[in-house]
């Protein structure tokens, strides 16, 4: 498979509401020999109330012989994605115990949310003193910062640096890899790696700009503004209008209850910008 077949799967599983073909598709790919199952086991009772089915999609043991599941957990309406993680995750590690698994790739998903989580949750094995006895501990890795937000309102650059080249490869994929690939460390480097990017394109558009436009460079100069302090203070004010739109705190309509704002507020505004004159930032 190319790169940009690998893109294409990538785009079409995350930036939608989730679809249990397209992800079928992307499983596939991604684990190249796993096997199907489809089986939908019983609930516990202590898990019901925020979980309404759960579908083991798939099965695959790498060549270290861990094993991993494919997991479809379906939430119900009351339960939010962003709340009741830890219980998102006990009832995974749950299932696992049970299951004698290593870990888990998770789809959670709500019938009445076009955003959807992927998840890794994983069984760590330590060792400690108990009683004079040297036992084995059961840990389990924080659902945080094994998860990607993705769906219709979210990005999905993120997962696809994450995905890609695993989607690519001949090989058979192995649980280090796919723990490499939700590393909160990485993830994070590569954030700041494009803000970076981003900041310097600013800066040199703002220096350019000065160049061009004396009145601007004058008003910059009076003040006592710098491009860099403006490209900083204008990617800070941006990240922070992104925070909010995320929260569905803008453009919420009268009879809608707070929070359920679009998700892509800013992109809308951006391309309504002919209505409110040639300069967009102001």
């Amino acid at each position: 498979m190319t790169k940009d077949e690998a893109k294409g799967i990538i785009k079409e599983t995350f930036g939608k509401a989730f679809d249990e073909n397209k992800f079928q598709i992307f499983i596939a790919n991604l684990f190249k020999e796993y096997k199907t199952s489809g089986f939908e086991p019983h609930i516990k009772d202590s898990f019901k109330s925020f979980i309404s089915k759960y579908t083991i999609i798939g099965n695959f043991e790498d060549i270290e012989g861990n094993k991993i599941d494919i997991l479809k957990v379906a939430l119900n309406k009351s339960t939010s994605l962003d709340r009741a993680r830890t219980a998102q995750r006990n009832f995974i590690a749950d299932y696992l115990k049970t299951n004698n698994k290593e870990a888990a790739l998770v789809a959670f998903v709500s019938a009445e949310n076009k955003d959807w989580r992927l998840s890794l949750v994983k069984l760590e094995h330590s060792l400690e003193v108990i009683d004079d006895k040297l036992k084995t501990k059961e840990e389990i890795t924080p659902a945080k910062r094994w998860s990607f937000l993705v769906g219709e309102n979210e990005g999905n650059h993120t997962v696809q640096s994450r995905f890609m080249n695993l989607l690519a490869s001949d090989e058979n994929l192995n649980l280090t890899e796919l723990e490499t690939a939700f590393d909160i460390e990485i993830v994070t480097k590569d954030f700041f790696n494009k803000y970076t990017e981003l900041y310097f394109k600013l800066k040199e558009e703002l220096d350019g700009l000065l160049k061009k436009d004396a009145l601007i460079k004058k008003d910059f100069e009076n003040k006592e503004i710098s491009t860099v302090d403006f490209a900083k203070k204008t990617l800070g004010q941006i990240v922070f209008l992104y925070f909010l739109q995320k929260k569905g705190w803008f453009g919420v309509p009268a009879d809608e209850e707070w929070g359920d704002g679009p998700k892509k507020f800013i992109r809308a505004l951006f391309k309504r910008r002919a209505k409110y004159g040639k300069n967009f930032f102001n």
